[in-house]
């Protein structure tokens, strides 16, 4: 009767124990990036009464005796599945759907470090993206040309970020020139270029009909003006430099697709504005010797835009009986900007987005995982470290090496269900019950023996 006694007390103890986890999971129910707990139970041990016998003779082998000692807490293991996901269209809430965790640290050195699965992050007076504790938010650096880089750092929005300005690399020509027009057809189109220190020009092109002789036809194209957008100057061509030529024809075959021809320029088109190509400057019928003045004075050599090779590609243009839709496009090329946003995509890349219509990256999320998730350590505030049973950290970004995609704007749920922490109370509520009712049974017959005396 004590054995069973003492049996009831240690399934009281185990009960209460599960029942502080289902407490806890339940008062977790909404919070962000927790985990539920789960107990299992074990049996402690059993006292031998009789051991188990071999078969001899003409008699069978007995099954040994025991008789158990109680339970005792087998585990009670962080349950690491996935919880629903929650719309906040804040840009810094964010959630990892799939495998991994958020990698943060409060050490200056980023040597500590804890890993959470709450991605409700905000940001600081310097801009660092940090946690509701202040822990910073790790990731990898950019370099100055805003790529992504092997270094750890803390993930940093600098709302003072500008962008440099791009000389224009390209101008590509796409559409239809009508095969329809007569010989002697003009046709002027233009785009915005900029320079290196993104100062803006108006480019003007003119196209010609030159012949339709059969099979092929030709058009001529030229540089007609370039014209400063800031001060209003502009230049009339009246090229001399025939080492960087302005000019050149296109010829296109009886199917109306584009030939490749000698005269069309292999070094494309050199616009220093200064010393390349040579021009007669005309504004409002006076004629200047220089190059096209601005307020700081002019142009250096190193003020460059279209200058490499291949920086006029006509391949997708071609010469059908439609209506003219040819037009140039500068490529790369912008003006500086000021940051005045920014945006997290899947991969976790922070791409800052400037007032030109830029976009730069300023770092990316790192994120973690582990052979066995259950193995770490919660530390409080939605946080864990790594044990010698959850194994190295293996760190990489989102989206790569079987780590989630990042979810902007979204949050995760705790993973608690109540439907089942409910019934999960019940079973536990009677087991104490029924253990309890152990103890008193036993009690009662403890005193039943004691009244045999009288």
């Amino acid at each position: 009767m004590m054995r069973s006694m003492y049996s009831a007390v240690s399934g009281l103890r185990v009960h209460q124990s599960k029942m502080d986890t289902i407490g806890n999971n339940i008062a977790n129910v909404n919070t962000v990036g927790f985990k539920r707990g789960q107990v299992t139970f074990q049996e402690v041990f059993s006292q031998v009464v009789r051991g188990a016998s071999a078969p001899q003779g003409g008699k069978g082998g007995t099954n040994p005796q025991q008789i158990g000692m109680g339970v005792a807490t087998g585990s009670i293991n962080t349950i690491h599945t996935k919880g629903p996901g929650q719309r906040t269209d804040n840009p810094t809430d964010l959630m990892i759907d799939g495998d991994g965790f958020f990698v943060i640290s409060s050490d200056p050195n980023f040597n500590n470090r804890y890993y959470t699965r709450a991605g409700n992050f905000t940001l600081d007076r310097d801009g660092n993206l940090v946690t509701a504790e202040g822990d910073k938010v790790l990731g990898y650096g950019v370099d100055g040309e805003g790529n992504i880089t092997s270094d750890v750092t803390n993930i940093r929005i600098n709302m003072s970020e500008t962008k440099a300005p791009t000389a224009t690399q390209k101008i590509m020509f796409k559409g239809n020139l009508d095969s329809r027009e007569d010989v002697g057809h003009k046709e002027s189109v233009d785009t915005v270029i900029y320079d290196s220190l993104g100062n803006s020009y108006k480019i003007t092109f003119e196209l010609e009909k030159e012949t339709t002789t059969a099979p092929d036809s030709a058009w001529k194209y030229s540089v007609k003006r370039i014209t400063d957008l800031a001060t209003g100057n502009y230049t009339e061509t009246d090229i001399t430099d025939t080492s960087a030529p302005g000019s050149g024809n296109l010829i296109f075959d009886g199917k109306g697709k584009l030939k490749v021809d000698d005269s069309i320029p292999d070094a494309g088109i050199n616009l220093k504005i200064n010393n390349g190509i040579k021009f007669t400057h005309s504004k409002d019928g006076t004629a200047f010797t220089t190059p096209i003045p601005k307020s700081s004075g002019e142009f250096s050599d190193s003020i460059s835009i279209l200058d490499k090779e291949d920086d006029l590609t006509f391949k997708d243009i071609h010469q059908y009986a439609n209506d003219m839709g040819f037009k140039p496009e500068g490529k790369i090329g912008n003006t500086s900007g000021t940051i005045e946003g920014f945006t997290i995509d899947a991969t976790g890349t922070v791409v800052g987005v400037f007032t030109n219509g830029e976009r730069k990256a300023l770092g990316q999320l790192m994120l973690a995982k582990f052979d066995n998730p259950m193995g770490l350590q919660k530390l409080g505030g939605n946080n864990f470290i790594d044990t010698r049973n959850s194994g190295e950290p293996q760190l990489g970004k989102a989206s790569t090496i079987g780590l989630g995609a990042i979810s902007p704007g979204n949050l995760e749920m705790s993973n608690v269900d109540i439907s089942l922490e409910f019934t999960e109370m019940i079973t536990t509520q009677r087991g104490f019950q029924a253990n309890s009712r152990i103890i008193t049974t036993s009690d009662e017959m403890l005193q039943e023996l004691v009244n045999m005396k009288r």
